[in-house]
């Protein structure tokens, strides 16, 4: 099943500095998940820190427990919506 994932840094928390170092290892991770499969597509967002992602999973709990492995997720740092995608019905006649 898919998903679709949008991140939001919380900013109203956290300084700059703060995520500065934790990018890296951020990218790091998320380099891991694209590679094992999970992540399949993935953005910056244009109008605020954070990514879009599209990723696929058995369930939203493996979801969450895959997001979780990310540095600022596990430093609370970022806020996820998750949300479940579905084939769209208007491409069938």
């Amino acid at each position: 099943m898919q998903f679709l994932v949008i991140s939001r840094r919380l900013t109203e928390k956290f300084a700059d500095t703060d995520f500065e170092p934790m990018v890296p290892l951020e990218g790091a991770r998320a380099r891991e998940l694209y590679s094992a499969g999970f992540t399949r597509q993935i953005w910056h967002r244009g109008d605020q820190p954070g990514a879009c992602q599209i990723v696929e999973a058995e369930d939203i709990d493996a979801v969450r427990k895959n997001l979780a492995t990310l540095p600022l997720a596990a430093a609370g740092m970022i806020d996820f919506d998750i949300i479940p995608l579905k084939p769209y019905a208007g491409f069938n006649p």
